[in-house]
């Protein structure tokens, strides 16, 4: 059973900086991603950065040079590095695991945590 665990949400300046952590339990093996999303008050969910375990990594233009998306293998955790957070960038955020397995991927998706990014 996989799940996964997000820490380090709150509040902050604009300008600020957060990082965002998820720990991923369970069984992962083979191509994979790990990766954020956020969902503001009456939007979409939207990505916000992915890594596959293979090194690809994308951003959103909106966050492009400012966050930045790292993961440990080893360990199985993702994390996002948050700077010059604009009132924009508020969202619950949620941690995202795609695994391909057997032709087909499967997704999971952690609880969520909220930025608020607020003066």
């Amino acid at each position: 059973q996989v799940q996964l665990v997000e820490s380090g949400g709150g509040s902050v300046q604009p300008g600020g900086s957060l990082t965002l952590s998820c720990e991923v339990s369970g069984s992962i093996f083979g191509l994979n991603i790990m990766g954020w999303y956020r969902q503001a008050p009456g939007k979409q969910r939207e990505i916000v950065a992915q890594k596959s375990n293979d090194g690809t990594t994308l951003y959103a233009d909106s966050v492009k040079d400012r966050f930045t998306i790292s993961r440990d293998n080893a360990k199985g955790n993702v994390s996002l590095q948050m700077n010059s957070l604009k009132p924009e960038d508020m969202a619950v955020y949620y941690c995202n695991l795609r695994i391909f397995r057997g032709a087909r991927w499967y997704g999971y998706w952690g609880q969520g945590t909220q930025v608020t990014v607020s003066s």
